[in-house]
């Protein structure tokens, strides 16, 4: 079979074919570097207000609120369209000091869950933790703190998106300076997927990303943390913290991959301020999601940026699981990949 990836000379003295000079660029290199700098041009002109949508919904939790009151509105307040929990992050604000605080996400709620593991005896006060005392747990589990970080939202998309990058956040807070009180203000919340869709409807480009994942190895592919559907929720947590990773895949014993565990299910388990449902199994605890539930999203190592922007495009995608012909697990690749491979690869090159 004839690899259409490599190219070949032909020789006019009519001698067999010779293979071409293997530093000269393949076409589909060449595409696929066009494709990365329009990108990075259309970052570069387009600010944070473009990817806001006409109308959205913004929480801000003062950080004197407990644990317990900021998880029961972002239930009450953020559900999507089939009764799920929509939003799951939320900008902070210390009143005292009239300055923005931080983003509490739900590796916090997960970093409370596993610091009251390691003290039962203090689970009793849970009801009255409150959200300033968050980098305490971190500390305590020994985990890094994410960083405090904002961009003003007529900087540029590109800006916001290195921001990212640098602080390893999968999402970014907007906020502004009041023009007449110089008080900061927190405008939005901008986070990778929206920016990734934003570029995936306005870039045709993307359409020359045709190298296929397995020659880029865009992603992780060694000591993929795992689970099956017998293992406790507990456990799925001690990873999620551990490996300060947002998700699991759940597989077989043939490693066939049947779902992913999402730091966001462990929201649905402890709504209400209840934790028993923690000591259920993942089978157990994957049965309490919405019915349409839209399910995990995968692709293959012979796949191309192009198809999974055609993906992010039309669906709500967090992460693809890479599977083989069998739907084995071989890889997993996050948003947070796919960012870093657009904005860095090749770009000291272009420089």
């Amino acid at each position: 079979m004839t690899n259409d990836l490599t190219p070949f000379f032909t020789s006019s003295s009519g001698h067999a074919p010779a293979p071409c000079d293997p530093m000269a660029e393949r076409a589909i290199d060449r595409e696929e570097r066009h494709g990365l700098r329009a990108i990075r041009n259309f970052l570069k002109v387009r600010n944070s207000y473009d990817v806001l949508p006409m109308s959205f919904r913004l929480i801000i939790f003062d950080t004197s609120l407990s644990v317990k009151e900021s998880l029961n509105i972002l239930i009450q307040n953020a559900r999507g369209p089939s009764g799920c929990t929509g939003i799951v992050s939320a900008p902070l604000w210390d009143s005292k000091a009239s300055k923005f605080a931080g983003l509490l996400t739900t590796s916090d709620y997960i970093n409370v869950i596993q610091y009251y593991f390691q003290n039962p005896a203090a689970l009793n006060q849970i009801d009255q933790f409150r959200l300033d005392s968050l980098r305490e747990v971190e500390k305590a589990l020994g985990v890094a703190p994410p960083e405090t970080i904002s961009i003003d939202p007529e900087r540029t998309l590109y800006d916001a998106c290195r921001r990212m990058l640098e602080s390893r956040a999968r999402r970014i807070p907007l906020v502004t300076s009041d023009s007449q009180t110089e008080r900061p203000h927190v405008l939005s919340v901008v986070t990778q997927y929206r920016i990734l869709k934003f570029v995936a409807v306005n870039v045709s480009d993307t359409q020359k990303l045709r190298r296929p994942l397995g020659e880029l190895l865009l992603g992780t592919y060694d000591n993929i943390a795992t689970a099956s559907m017998d293992t406790p929720v507990i456990d799925v947590i001690h990873i999620l913290v551990e490996r300060s990773i947002s998700s699991v895949p759940i597989l077989n014993s043939e490693g066939v991959v049947y779902n992913v565990f999402e730091a966001v299910d462990v929201i649905t388990l402890i709504k209400g301020g209840v934790y028993d449902d923690l000591s259920l199994t993942v089978g157990e605890a994957l049965k309490k999601r919405s019915a349409d539930f839209p399910g995990i999203y995968t692709c293959s190592l012979t796949d191309g940026l192009d198809t999974i922007f055609d993906t992010i495009r039309k669906s709500r995608v967090h992460r693809l699981v890479v599977v083989d012909e069998y739907f084995r697990l071989k890889g997993v690749l996050t948003l947070s990949d796919i960012l870093h491979y657009i904005l860095l690869e090749g770009e000291n090159d272009e420089a």
